[in-house]
C-alpha cells in the first residue's frame, strides 16, 4: 500500500464544471497531505470523465456502465481506495485551504471519533447547516411542509437542524452532512461501509447512526471550511429525486427508529410513519408539477 495518509472519493454525475473546480480545489490542497483522488462516475452524458482524464489525469478515474447512485459509486471507490482514512466530497463542494490537514489532524489527535464533518457553507458564504440532530416523525411533518409554513419556529424544527447552536466550535452531533465528512479507517473495519440498500439520500444518517452504536462519535469541526452548492446533481431529476429521498427516509425511519418503540406499538408506528411519509411525498411531487403547469402558462 503507498505512503498515503487519505483518499478522497467523489462520486458525479453530470456536474462537469462543479467537478471541475471540486477537483482543483484538491489540487490546490495537494500540499497539505499525501492523498489520492478517486471519482467514480455514474455514467454521466455531459462529458465529465473525459474532462477528468484530460485535465486531471492525476485522478483516479473509474467509470461506471450504469448509475450506482450516491451510495454504490463512494462504496465502490472505497473498495478501491489505497489508504486507511477516507474523505468523502460531492462534486458539487469544493474544500478551503487547510481543510484536509485539520481534519487529518483532528483524527489523529482523537482515537475515539469515527466521522469528521466540517463546517459548510453556501456558494454566497453563508453557513449551510451540516450538522443535525437524528430525525423524528414531528420534525419531519414541520420541515418543508404547509404546518412548517405556519409554525416556522416550531421547537421541531429548530432542534433538528440545530438552530440554537452557534457552529463555531468542535462539538459531538448526531449526524452530519454526506456532502463532506472524513471517515476513520478503523471505523470502516468495525462497521463497514453505506448501507447499499440506500441508493442515495439518508445514507449519511444511518452511517453516523451506526457510528455511535459502534462506539465512534460523530464531530463537527468548524475549524476545517468546505463550500457546497446544494443539490446540482439531484435538481436534474427533481421528482424522481424526490421520491428516492422520502423511500430513503421511510428505510432509516423502519431500520433504526422502530426497533426503539414498544413492540406492541409497532405496527401502528409503521403505518403512520408510512402514511405520513408517502403524503409528504406526494405534496411535493404535486407542487412542482403545479410550477411547471404554471411556467409553461407564463404566470
Amino acid at each position: 500500500m503507498p505512503d498515503l495518509e487519505l483518499s478522497v472519493t467523489i462520486c458525479s454525475w453530470n456536474t462537469q464544471e462543479d467537478l471541475r473546480a471540486c477537483l482543483q480545489s484538491l489540487k490546490d490542497a495537494e500540499s497539505e497531505a499525501r492523498f489520492e483522488v478517486i471519482v467514480v462516475d455514474n455514467n454521466s452524458e455531459d462529458g465529465s470523465p473525459d474532462m477528468v482524464e484530460r485535465e486531471f489525469p492525476w485522478v483516479r478515474l473509474f467509470r461506471m456502465a450504469t448509475n450506482l447512485g450516491f451510495t454504490g459509486g463512494h462504496n465502490y471507490a472505497m473498495e478501491h481506495r489505497q489508504a486507511h482514512h477516507v474523505f468523502l466530497i460531492n462534486s458539487d463542494a469544493t474544500v478551503h485551504p487547510g481543510a484536509i490537514r485539520k481534519m487529518l489532524d483532528f483524527v489523529a489527535s482523537n482515537p475515539d471519533v469515527g466521522i469528521i464533518g466540517p463546517k459548510v457553507l453556501n456558494p454566497d458564504g453563508s453557513l449551510q447547516l451540516s450538522c443535525r440532530r437524528f430525525p423524528n416523525p414531528l420534525a419531519a411533518l414541520f420541515r418543508n411542509t404547509p404546518f412548517g409554513k405556519l409554525f416556522p419556529n416550531n421547537p421541531f424544527t429548530r432542534d433538528y437542524l440545530m438552530l440554537d447552536f452557534s457552529h463555531d466550535g468542535p462539538t459531538k452531533v448526531d449526524w452530519v452532512s454526506g456532502c463532506a465528512f472524513m471517515v476513520r479507517g478503523e471505523l470502516i473495519d468495525k462497521i463497514g461501509m453505506f448501507d447499499p440498500e440506500y441508493f442515495m439520500y439518508c445514507e449519511d444518517v444511518d452511517w453516523c447512526f451506526r457510528t455511535w452504536k459502534a462506539d465512534f462519535k460523530v464531530m463537527y469541526v468548524p475549524d476545517a471550511v468546505v463550500t457546497h452548492a446544494i443539490g446540482r446533481s439531484t435538481d436534474k431529476a427533481p421528482n424522481r429525486m424526490i421520491g428516492r429521498f422520502h423511500s430513503s427516509m421511510f428505510r432509516f425511519y423502519r431500520k433504526n427508529m422502530l426497533p426503539q418503540i414498544p413492540i406492541f406499538l409497532r405496527p401502528l408506528a409503521f403505518v403512520g410513519a408510512a402514511t405520513a411519509i408517502g403524503l409528504r411525498a406526494s405534496l411535493f411531487i404535486s407542487k412542482n408539477k403545479m410550477d411547471v403547469i404554471k411556467r409553461k402558462l407564463g404566470r
